[in-house]
């Protein structure tokens, strides 16, 4: 398993892999994970090798991997891997690669994220930057032997987008087993959150790309209305300012609680002290945390747009936004859910919790396991890499030129596209 992100960082792709794991080992399978240093990271760490990185790239919370295939070469050849799994495009993405090439193993790739949402945390500043990163995921998607998507949505954008290697909806799933016992009474307690009180929460990174600052606009609506009513945010990013200075504009900073980026059993607890969970993000592949919202059994009001339409069913578990752009029309289905008799909330609670079952991790990382026998079946081709022979080493230059050859093409279609 190769990937940009992981623990202790706080996203969906970090967590993603963590889980999977952590189900392949306790099925009886090894699993190595590759991965960049954190500064906050494990002192021990069994099956985990991590890659020197550069820490807060351009100010963000991401830890950009130097990559350097050749420390893990004796690790690797301990290991023995008989597939490859990588997890971004790009970086240690190309590693991947080069190892798959390198042992002539199949290579699986999850597309977790929209990259061309991003392009903010790159200091380029060409208008075409978007069309670039389209055309370099996609290139990549290419290079691989199975692409796993995490909703249907994304597997229909990438056929659009012209990939034409196989692929397989599996989402990434959460544990729904974790939030069945936790009593939100001692969150609120630690947080000066009366117990009455209605709370409407919020769970992710605080950047740009998740549209936050349009959030914290329409819940501080929701609360110049309804004097008793609390707004909790847990996560941490760079657009937690703006969103404060969003807050303060209309005066209700102090019903606002910035709890921090949460945890295991902490995290567990401030889902179940929501009354119903806030997104509005535009960006996602799949959306965990709208997952992890309902197994606590909080329905989600959320902007109506794709994949978030696949697990948020109107006025079903949840309620859906058509405006994407008018945070009054978020603020009035706020009210319209803080209006509802106990009768209707509970059955949407239920609802969420039902829905949330379908996103079980175990069962999606068995549906894992199964594409990659199927993939191991079909590789007919693969044979023991030997760097002696002149056919091991024509196959690495094939496909290094293949990498360059997709970054090429991508630069191409920027520099094309750029107005003269």
């Amino acid at each position: 398993m190769i990937t940009n992100t992981y623990l202790p960082h706080v996203s969906g792709v970090a967590q993603s892999v963590a889980r999977f794991s952590d189900v392949y080992r306790k099925s009886g399978h090894e699993t190595l994970i590759v991965a960049p240093t954190y500064e906050e990271q494990p002192v021990h760490e069994e099956n985990v090798i991590r890659i020197p990185a550069v820490q807060h790239f351009n100010g963000s919370d991401l830890s950009v991997v130097l990559p350097v295939p050749r420390l893990l070469k004796n690790t690797l050849h301990q290991f023995s891997p008989e597939l490859i799994h990588s997890h971004h495009p790009f970086l240690l993405g190309d590693t991947a690669l080069r190892i798959a090439a390198a042992r002539s193993l199949p290579l699986v790739y999850t597309y977790h994220t929209m990259y061309e949402q991003y392009t903010h945390y790159v200091p380029v500043h060409a208008r075409n930057l978007a069309n670039a990163v389209i055309k370099l995921t996609t290139g990549y998607a290419n290079l691989c032997d199975h692409l796993i998507a995490p909703s249907n949505h994304v597997m229909r954008l990438l056929r659009d987008r012209g990939v034409n290697t196989p692929i397989t909806v599996i989402p990434t799933g959460v544990d729904t087993k974790q939030y069945t016992e936790n009593d939100h009474k001692d969150f609120r307690a630690q947080h000066h959150i009366p117990q009455e009180a209605f709370v409407a929460g919020h769970v992710g990174r605080l950047a740009p790309e998740k549209n936050v600052v349009f959030l914290a606009k329409a819940v501080a609506q929701f609360l110049q209305e309804y004097r008793d009513s609390y707004f909790v945010v847990a996560g941490q990013g760079a657009a937690q300012a703006e969103m404060q200075q969003a807050l303060r504009a209309y005066n209700v900073d102090a019903r606002v609680r910035f709890v921090g980026a949460l945890h295991a059993t902490e995290l567990m607890a401030a889902y179940t002290a929501f009354d119903v969970f806030c997104f509005a993000s535009k960006s996602e592949t799949q959306g965990m945390v709208l997952i992890e919202a309902m197994t606590a059994g909080v329905p989600v009001i959320a902007l109506n747009v794709p994949p978030v339409d696949e697990v948020v069913q109107d006025a079903h578990n949840g309620l859906l936004v058509d405006n994407a752009s008018a945070p009054h029309e978020f603020t009035a289905a706020l009210m319209k859910f803080r209006s509802l008799v106990p009768e209707r909330r509970k059955h949407m609670q239920f609802a969420a919790r039902e829905t949330a079952q379908q996103f079980d991790t175990r069962h999606c990382a068995m549906r894992a396991l199964s594409l990659y026998e199927t993939v191991l079946d079909s590789n007919v081709t693969r044979n023991e890499f030997d760097e002696t022979t002149w056919t091991g080493l024509l196959h690495v230059i094939s496909e290094e030129w293949k990498i360059w050859a997709n970054r090429m093409a991508a630069a191409a279609e920027a520099v094309a596209k750029e107005p003269q």
